[in-house]
């Protein structure tokens, strides 16, 4: 899930000065787990989709490693536009808006799908289904955000986390079962199914939210400074803040190559795709147990031996994974991968919101454009580097390794120019 904090103004408030402190906490609270639901079966089914399409390219059209990494190298690219517009459409039209664009397509580009099951048609609705996933999570977590003080405010950032990273994690965990026992058609009819559901629980949350009236609150602003960890380490926090922009796209550049693989990975080690979702899901799992972590312990934070230990363990993660002529060992390596990109998506998270608080409306296209280009970057790469020596099956994951090194390169240089 590609999800950094950004702060949109609200188009539908949630608060209402008519009501009294404790009621008003208690209708945030139930609308706000009606948000959470929406989340988190977004989550499931997203993950569920995406992925297992993949399985559906390899075995309908014969697709190979090239093939599937080309496929997600044209779905990052699409993300890095529509991921900055969706964010634009939120602040703009409202964020229920967004929502009702965003689930309203998914379900439309599916429908169609499952009716034109020609490969150009399926690439088509890809696209279109990517562009219409990129106006929910924008707005889904600045609706959970809004109203929150600097004390709540890392609590639901904590508990977002958590319910994607462990609603993704069952997505693809249950998703291969899912696959071979309902059928191919079920990529299309169950996300379609909930992206339904979806839209009637809106309708409902938007009712509430109306019932109450609410007038918008007088907007203060209240001046945000970094913890004070972040003036002990004799490193500005500023620099912080760039270094976890950086290592995340990086982070994204191997997982999606990772996602585009595993379907050829799955075939090398004999596994079906139920067998596939339980084995390498492993990594989604050890990542939300990383947030879960990292969300109650802080010590952590403005650490750079932290992050720069995450990025050499998604390095070593991510070649062990793919290079692995054993299955434990690949296990081994999902611990590793995902524990790394955990920290280094939280590093991203936290200090976005320590450090470049005040200006998240102006930055917030930034950061997921930039998430695309690690989605696009890391696929594109390794299709390139494969059209380029098609002999070498493993070329794919040796150049990909070579720009996560650059990565690493680059945050060494950004902590020696960041110091104070």
């Amino acid at each position: 899930m590609s999800i950094v904090f950004i702060e949109y103004p609200l188009k539908t408030p949630l608060d209402s000065s008519a009501e009294s402190p404790h009621s008003r906490r208690s209708e945030m609270k139930r609308v706000k787990a009606g948000f959470f639901v929406l989340e988190g079966v977004n989550a499931f089914v997203t993950s569920y989709f995406f992925n297992y399409l993949l399985f559906l390219f390899r075995d309908a059209f014969h697709f190979g490693n090239r093939e599937n990494l080309t496929v997600g190298a044209v779905h990052g690219l699409i993300y890095i536009f529509a991921a900055w517009y969706g964010g634009r459409f939120a602040e703009k039209h409202g964020r229920i808006t967004a929502l009702y664009v965003g689930f309203g397509g998914m379900a439309l580009a599916l429908a169609i799908a499952s009716f034109l099951p020609a490969l150009p048609c399926q690439i088509a609705m890809l696209l279109v289904w990517t562009i219409s996933m990129c106006f929910t999570w924008p707005a889904l977590e600045a609706l959970v955000s809004e109203g929150e003080d600097d004390a709540g405010l890392p609590r639901m950032i904590g508990i977002y986390n958590l319910v994607w990273a462990g609603m993704a994690g069952l997505g693809y965990f249950f998703g291969g079962a899912i696959f071979e026992t309902l059928g191919r058609q079920s990529l299309y009819w169950l996300p379609v199914a909930v992206h339904i559901g979806q839209l009637g629980l809106l309708v409902w949350l938007t009712r509430q939210i109306a019932r109450e009236q609410p007038s918008p609150a007088p907007t203060t602003s209240h001046p945000h400074h970094p913890e004070a960890a972040a003036s002990a380490q004799g490193i500005k926090p500023e620099a912080f803040l760039k270094m976890a922009w950086v290592a995340n796209p990086f982070a994204y550049i191997a997982i999606n190559t990772l996602l585009a693989i595993i379907p050829d990975l799955a075939r090398r080690f004999g596994l079906s795709p139920t067998w596939s979702g339980i084995f390498c899901s492993i990594w989604f799992f050890t990542r939300f147990l990383a947030f879960l972590v990292l969300w109650r312990w802080t010590g952590w934070h403005y650490r750079f031996r932290y992050l720069i230990v995450s990025y050499v363990g998604l390095i070593a993660g991510f070649l062990l994974l793919l290079l692995a002529r054993d299955l434990w060992l690949v296990i081994v390596a999902q611990v590793f991968f995902g524990a790394s990109t955990g920290l280094i998506y939280y590093s991203s998270l936290f200090y976005s919101m320590d450090v470049g608080q005040e200006s998240q409306g102006a930055h917030g296209g930034l950061h997921e454009a930039a998430i695309g280009a690690g989605i696009c970057a890391g696929p594109a790469l390794g299709a390139t580097a494969l059209r380029l020596a098609p002999q070498s099956a493993n070329v794919g994951t040796y150049a990909v390794g070579g720009l996560l090194l650059v990565g690493m390169v680059a945050l060494i240089w950004m902590r020696q120019k960041g110091r104070a």
